[in-house]
């Protein structure tokens, strides 16, 4: 069951990054004046997997900014009696910048932090399925590397959601 729980919600995640008011909504009003920047999020950019930046390069090729969801860690707390599951996901969004240049990469990638925490602010509430989200975040930055196109940053943005669940 926990199996399930975890996927329900990383799909849920996707469908939220990916819709009408998902990220690239966040991206058009962040770079609105902005003409260098056409870096939308396509759908294929997302994936629902969590693997390491180096494997996902050489077994699926990856275009960027890449976009990986998955789920960390579940907890069931039992809060709510007579429920089979009453805890928490606790997801991660894990977003990915590569570029030839090292100047102007912390900005690009935090311009797609930005858009995520506005889909996520934007999301609050009931997902249906007995989860909600209720707003919280924290997002870590790494530090530059080498990979990708030379050199990468990743941000991780991570946040509960609540789940009940017969």
């Amino acid at each position: 069951m926990t199996s399930k729980i975890g996927s329900a919600a990383t799909a849920k995640i996707v469908q939220r990054i990916t819709g009408p008011s998902g990220v690239n909504a966040g991206l058009g009003a962040l770079t609105q004046g902005e003409r260098e920047f056409a870096g939308l999020v396509d759908t294929s950019q997302v994936r629902a997997q969590n693997v390491a930046a180096e494997m996902a390069e050489r077994a699926l090729g990856v275009k960027y900014p890449a976009v990986n969801v998955y789920c960390e860690k579940i907890v069931n707390d039992l809060r709510e009696k007579f429920q089979t599951f009453s805890g928490r996901v606790q997801m991660a969004i894990e977003l990915r910048q590569s570029q030839d240049r090292l100047e102007g990469i912390q900005d690009r990638l935090e311009v797609y932090v930005d858009a995520t925490m506005q889909m996520l602010d934007g999301n609050r509430g009931d997902w249906g399925d007995g989860m909600f989200y209720g707003g919280g975040y924290e997002v870590a930055f790494g530090a530059v590397k080498q990979g990708g196109k030379n050199f990468m940053q990743v941000a991780k943005v991570t946040f509960e959601i609540g789940v009940n669940r017969n």
